[in-house]
């Protein structure tokens, strides 16, 4: 049954861990090297992803024998080397000559969008909330997502090359610390994160 205040607690829970916002220098960042970014095809991409795990996610994990846990670190190592990229300035994601599509799905799609902590909060949110209203916040979390994608050239001229460089040495170290706490909370979940 479709509930107004369960659609509008799952839509800001997602929204939060999700972080678009947050990704802005991330995805400016990735617009530099490869030129331009699908917006359309990284929010559908994400879309189908995040829809996916709310049907079948566990049983997919099970299927291969990876763990939630498992997931997520491999989800903390990529937000690490990113937010490595941001920080030092080097690259590690090498653009290829089809980057223009590949960047729309990695690392845009997955995993700054529908990532492991995003992927991992909507199995933990079915616990809770009716499956319908978990869809319907995905669906409008992922209009924001768009809107957003759709804006970084705005957003980049209004905030200036300064802006952006400090942007993103700023959010480099929020990456690097929630790759971190990803990482201990699923590597050692006995120490309490």
């Amino acid at each position: 049954m479709v509930d107004f205040k369960q659609i509008l607690s799952v839509s800001l829970i997602l929204f939060s861990v999700i972080d678009i916002l947050g990704s802005i220098p991330i995805i400016i960042n990735l617009r530099k090297k490869v030129g331009h970014i699908q917006s359309g095809k990284a929010t559908i991409v994400a879309g189908i992803l995040m829809i996916t795990f709310l049907l079948v996610g566990k049983s997919i994990l099970t299927l291969f024998g990876i763990g939630v846990e498992d997931f997520a670190i491999a989800g903390a190592l990529i937000i690490f080397a990113l937010g490595a990229e941001m920080i030092l300035g080097i690259e590690l994601f090498k653009p290829d000559p089809d980057a223009t599509a590949s960047a729309s799905i990695v690392p845009i799609a997955f995993p700054l969008i529908a990532g492991a902590g995003t992927l991992t909060t909507i199995l933990t949110l079915k616990a809770e909330f009716e499956q319908i209203n978990i869809a319907i916040g995905i669906l409008l979390n992922l209009i924001f997502v768009f809107i957003v994608l759709k804006s970084t050239t705005w957003l980049e001229r209004k905030l200036g090359k300064t802006g952006v460089d400090v942007l993103r040495r700023i959010f480099g170290i929020i990456l690097l610390s929630i790759a971190v706490k990803i990482f201990k909370t699923n590597a050692f979940p006995l120490a309490g994160g």
